[in-house]
């Protein structure tokens, strides 16, 4: 098999097999949190530094991937993965799970966490030319969102299934930690075997004085596109997948089947709509796919707590989703084509890792509002316009940056 071909098999698998672990745990780790003993203030910190710590780790790792080889970087992250979830897995110490948390690389969101994107997507754009970026990184999100998928399917069912056959709720979800697990184990062994083809080239290498974390001439562009992107995770980190689940818990009293199914649902129409915005993208521009999918599914996202069973409201999840996840692809493509090719994976690293800061408050204010039985919504309506807002402010700050103005 050709060398670069199997790079990309193995790239792609690590994506699946991470993201299936990533969704399988977003089900069952607030739940499991909530039956060893933590109160729902305590859970929504303990997400907060999950999220600060993987912000502060990946950015280091990210910014010395090219120094220090993207694979040993990658290698890194799968073994931070494995110490997390076996702490979680074997304490119930609050201290110690606040450590491990923001060590280790724990996912409550479902969604892509730790130095894996950025390093990876590097290591694409090294084995690609642009004009094929956005139909890859369609590819690469839809592999992911349909392990996430199957991944939250399989915990749901699982979990109900362990519990049925008299496990306690507690031993069912340990289960599933244990999964997570083995999971950063494989991750660790398909990483070794990808060739130096994801490395990055020296031949593009800009003398280290006139970089500042891996930028030069593209650092306003950049700096605008992390503030950005920050708000938007910060909005979308008061939603996130856990929380969601949990709140359809809470309101609704869904079993975990139930919660395996409907988050099954999402993550498979996520990734199928990705497909769908390399082609508007071509018809209408990146830019303009960004905000005018995204806008819609927020208007949504605002209408979904005020519905009066779960049925109506899963309905409208399912909808937004079905729009809400197109800008991912264009995002990444949009990112790699503002800046010069030299500094993409530093943007890369930059943007997704300010997205996982401006992610890392908001979970322990959506853990307040969990916490008041009045104020539960509360984490949709704010999520929904703080994302709006972003929305308006992309769209009318960048549209006149093209793909080769960068400074």
């Amino acid at each position: 098999m050709d060398q670069i071909k199997k790079d990309f098999y193995l790239l792609f698998g690590g994506r699946s097999l991470r993201m299936f672990a990533y969704g399988s745990l977003s089900v069952v780790l607030i739940l499991y949190l909530s039956e060893i003993g933590l109160s729902d203030y305590q859970i929504g910190l303990l997400l907060t530094f999950t999220l600060i710590g993987d912000s502060v780790i990946s950015f280091w790792i990210t910014i010395h991937a090219d120094l220090l080889g993207r694979r040993r970087m990658l290698i890194a992250g799968a073994v931070l993965m494995i110490f997390g979830g076996l702490t979680f897995l074997l304490t119930k110490n609050y201290l110690i799970l606040t450590a491990a948390a923001i060590i280790g690389v724990i996912s409550p969101s479902g969604k892509e966490i730790g130095p894996f994107l950025s390093i990876e997507q590097a290591g694409l754009t090294q084995l690609l030319e642009y004009k094929n970026f956005i139909k890859v990184f369609a590819w690469y999100n839809l592999a992911g969102s349909f392990a996430a998928a199957f991944g939250a399917l399989s915990a749901g069912w699982l979990a109900e299934f362990l519990q049925a056959a008299e496990f306690n709720k507690e031993n069912s979800y340990k289960v599933i930690l244990a999964c997570y697990v083995f999971a950063g184990i494989l991750l660790s062994i398909i990483f070794i075997f990808l060739s130096a083809n994801v490395e990055h080239s020296e031949g593009s290498r800009v003398q280290p004085e006139k970089k500042m974390f891996g930028l030069h001439k593209s650092k306003k562009v950049v700096i605008k596109l992390s503030t950005l992107f920050a708000l938007d995770s910060f909005a979308g980190g008061l939603i996130i997948q856990s929380i969601i689940a949990y709140w359809f818990y809470l309101k609704f009293n869904a079993e975990l089947s139930t919660l395996g199914t409907i988050f099954f649902a999402v993550n498979i129409i996520a990734g199928i709509s990705a497909l769908f915005a390399a082609r508007i993208a071509k018809k209408i521009g990146l830019l303009n796919t960004m905000v005018f999918t995204h806008l819609p599914s927020n208007i949504l996202l605002i209408i979904i707590p005020l519905m009066p069973s779960l049925e109506s409201a899963v309905t409208l999840l399912l909808l937004r989703f079905s729009i809400s996840q197109m800008d991912v692809p264009t995002r990444q493509a949009y990112t790699m084509g503002v800046v010069s090719p030299d500094e993409r994976s530093a943007a890369s690293g930059i943007t997704t890792i300010t997205r996982s800061i401006g992610a890392s408050i908001s979970p322990s204010l959506s853990g307040i509002f969990l916490a008041n039985p009045v104020l539960i919504s509360f984490p949709f309506f704010i999520a929904g316009g703080l994302k709006i807002i972003y929305d308006l402010w992309l769209y009318f700050g960048l549209r006149k940056i093209n793909m080769h103005e960068q400074s």
